[in-house]
C-alpha cells in the first residue's frame, strides 16, 4: 500500500479497466461508421458521417471521424465530370439577375432549374429536370423524360407550383442559357406565370452552382451505384432520391447539416435515434 492508501495492483487494475472500456467504446464507434458507410454505399465523407453518428447519439469531432475512417480505409466516392449539352438557338436571353446570390430569406423567393442526362443499361439517354429552392436547397420539383425539351421544363415548373400550393408571387427563376429556357414557349409561359427569369453568363457553370452540386450528388450517390434496365426503374429511383432521401434524410452543409425539410419547416427539430 502506498502513502495514499491505494494498493498498486488495485490501481493498475483500474487503469486496465479504463483501457478496456476505451477500446470497447472505440470498437462500437468504428462499427457504427462502417455500418453508415456501407448503408449509404460509400458516398459519405467524414462530415456527413459525423452527422449520422450524432443521430445515433455518438458525438465526435470532424477530425476524429476523419481519423477513424482513415484507420478503416474508407473513402467517399469521387464524382465524375459532367458532359456538356449541345447548344440550340435562343429566342430570348435574360440578364444574370441572381448574380451568384444563392441565399433567399423567404421560401419560394428564388428557384434554380437545370437538366441533367441519365443512362439506362442499353445506353439510351434520358433527361431529368429539377428545381431547387435556394432558401433551403429543397427539391420542389423533379421530372425525368426521354427528351430534353421546353415542354419538360414547363411541366417541371408547373409541378413545382402545384407542389407549393400555386400561391407563389415575385418568383425569380434562374437557369443557364439552354435553348429550352430561352425558347419562345418557355419564356411566354414564364410571362404568363409572372415569373422573372434570370440566366447564367455564357460558359459559366458557377452561376448556377447549387444545381451543379445537386446533379453531382444525384449521380454520385444514386445513378453511378446502380444499373437501370428500364425507364420505369430509373424514373422511380430519381423521384425517391429527390423527394425522400435528399429532402428528408440527407444532411446538407448549407443548412448547417440539417436536411432541407428540417431547414424549411422544423428549424428547432432534433433527431433522436438513441
Amino acid at each position: 500500500m502506498n502513502k495514499c492508501g491505494i494498493y498498486p495492483n488495485a490501481y493498475y487494475n483500474y487503469l486496465k479497466k479504463r483501457k478496456e472500456e476505451k477500446r470497447r467504446r472505440k470498437k462500437q464507434v468504428l462499427q457504427a461508421i462502417e455500418e453508415i458507410y456501407h448503408e449509404h454505399k460509400g458516398v459519405d465523407g467524414y462530415r456527413r458521417i459525423k452527422v449520422y453518428l450524432e443521430r445515433r447519439g455518438i458525438y465526435l469531432s470532424n477530425l476524429t471521424v476523419f481519423k477513424y475512417m482513415k484507420e478503416l480505409k474508407l473513402k467517399s466516392i469521387t464524382r465524375r465530370k459532367k458532359m456538356p449539352y449541345k447548344k440550340g438557338s435562343s429566342h430570348k436571353v435574360f440578364e444574370n439577375v441572381l448574380n451568384q446570390k444563392f441565399e433567399a430569406e423567404k421560401i419560394n423567393e428564388k428557384w434554380v432549374i437545370d437538366f441533367s442526362y441519365l443512362y439506362l443499361k442499353d445506353g439510351s439517354v434520358h433527361y431529368n429536370c429539377t428545381i431547387l429552392d435556394l432558401h433551403d436547397r429543397s427539391v420542389v420539383a423533379s421530372i425525368t423524360a426521354k427528351n430534353i425539351t421546353s415542354e419538360l421544363a414547363i411541366n417541371t415548373v408547373k409541378a413545382a407550383f402545384k407542389n407549393q400550393g400555386n400561391s407563389i408571387k415575385n418568383l425569380l427563376l434562374h437557369s443557364d442559357r439552354g435553348s429550352q429556357f430561352t425558347s419562345k414557349e418557355f419564356t411566354k409561359f414564364c410571362e404568363q406565370m409572372k415569373i422573372k427569369q434570370s440566366m447564367s453568363r455564357a460558359g459559366c457553370p458557377f452561376d448556377n452552382s447549387p444545381m451543379e452540386r445537386y446533379f453531382n450528388t444525384l449521380k454520385t450517390e444514386l445513378i453511378y451505384l446502380h444499373v437501370y434496365q428500364t425507364k420505369e426503374q430509373l424514373y422511380e429511383a430519381v423521384q425517391d432520391f429527390a423527394y425522400i432521401f435528399y429532402n428528408h434524410v440527407r444532411p446538407h452543409s448549407y443548412n448547417n447539416f440539417k436536411t432541407p425539410f428540417q431547414a424549411r419547416f422544423l428549424r428547432h427539430f432534433c433527431y433522436n435515434f438513441a
